[in-house]
């Protein structure tokens, strides 16, 4: 019966610890019914970046990096190493022009 009631939790929490890491892993795309991120994925956007934009805090809106694809949106937690990554390398690769 005490072994019973033990499984039981432990599976209860990791059902739960399942459900969190599955909502938080990925990126976020933008639905176009959403005119914010109100949740941000930790996954790298692998797909070649149009351009982006900074998202500040305003609830529900949470503080994100949006990367814009030919796929869509992407909201992406600018904590993360690789966001700064892409921002820089976009940043680099972006054409140049002379306004003479």
């Amino acid at each position: 019966m005490e072994t019973q009631r033990i499984l039981m939790r432990c599976l209860a929490v990791a059902v739960v610890l399942a459900a969190v890491i599955w909502t938080t892993t990925g990126s976020k795309k933008i639905e176009s019914k959403n005119v914010c991120c109100t949740e941000v994925g930790q996954a790298e956007v692998t797909d070649p970046i149009i351009s982006f934009r900074m998202q500040y805090e305003n609830l529900p809106c949470v503080k994100a990096v949006i990367f814009e694809t030919e796929q869509g949106e992407f909201c992406s937690d600018w904590r993360q190493p690789w966001v700064i990554r892409k921002i820089r390398q976009f940043l680099k690769d972006k054409p140049k022009y002379d306004e003479t």
